[in-house]
């Protein structure tokens, strides 16, 4: 079953204005629009925690989903990650979904304190978080996992998330794309890692990967993050005037597959966001809705 289109806003976790984060997501919640995503990465010493701001960021706002985007995993140990989305699920009312990374920036996770890990580390450690966060979201009275990066040793799980709390993985290699189609609830891709040129190839292992584990491909929630500023010249993909990006989000859903779209605004974060949720994304719902309808 096809899931309906999302749109939402990225906010970055600055702290120099303090108010700005907030602002923001209000603004984006006023706008109607769906999800407020926040960008991980705890050794930038210019953002605050983003756990601390998302769950801030949900007590202060009514209707709006948050998503961290994604939690760096070398920095967060799965379980204590699992526990933490759970229990934010349930105190919000089900506003917030568990984004999860292998991570990035080695050197800088390391001078924190984490592990560096080659590539192929890093993908093993997502696929045994995964299962970490799976059983401690299980309802189970005790919970066993084994792994060479994170295990679980008769732990007793809780609380239980409700039913719409999803993992979604932050993925862009061949295996972490088939881990997200097989095993994952969303995915959340960004355009200045993957373009238009390349993402349909990268749905296509996902659907196929959750083909093969017997899932619906559909039931995916699949999220574009997208980044620019709204008006100008025609200079690309995602910058240049409002047709430039009315077509290209909506190539992205009708022809690639996305079900999801969240703006970053380059510049003038709270007039761009304006123009995306009251010019952009009404035409976007009308081509798609002319597009259904043929």
């Amino acid at each position: 079953m096809a899931l309906p289109v999302l749109f939402g806003a990225n906010v970055d976790p600055v702290w120099r204005q303090p108010d700005a984060p907030l602002r923001q997501a209000r603004a984006a919640e006023r706008l109607g629009l769906d999800l407020v995503t926040v960008q991980d990465h705890p050794y930038q010493s210019a953002f605050y925690d983003t756990w601390t701001l998302v769950t801030y960021l949900v007590a202060s706002t009514e209707r709006v989903t948050l998503v961290p985007t994604v939690s760096s995993l070398p920095l967060r140990p799965p379980a204590v990650l699992a526990k933490s989305a759970a229990s934010l699920d349930l105190l919000s009312g089900g506003r917030i979904q568990l984004g999860l990374g292998a991570g990035a920036f080695w050197e800088a996770i390391e001078a924190m304190g984490g592990p560096r890990r080659d590539r192929k580390e890093a993908v093993d450690a997502l696929a045994e978080a995964v299962t970490v966060v799976r059983a401690m979201w299980s309802g189970e009275r005790s919970v066993r996992t084994t792994g060479r990066y994170y295990a679980l040793s008769g732990v007793h799980p809780g609380p239980r998330p409700g039913p719409g709390l999803g993992l979604w993985l932050g993925a862009y290699g061949p295996r972490t794309l088939a881990l997200t189609g097989a095993r994952a609830d969303g995915w959340l891709p960004s355009h200045a890692y993957l373009g238009l040129d390349r993402l349909g190839d990268a749905v296509r292992r996902i659907d196929d990967a959750a083909a093969g584990a017997g899932r619906d491909p559909a039931g995916i929630r699949k999220v574009y993050n997208v980044s620019g500023v709204i008006g100008g010249a025609d200079r690309g993909a995602f910058h240049g005037p409002l047709s430039r990006w009315r077509d290209d989000v909506v190539t992205s859903i009708t022809e690639h597959g996305m079900n999801g779209i969240v703006f970053w605004p380059g510049d003038d974060h709270e007039r761009q966001l304006e123009i995306f949720a009251e010019e952009l994304v009404p035409l976007v719902r009308e081509d798609l809705a002319t597009a259904q309808a043929e």
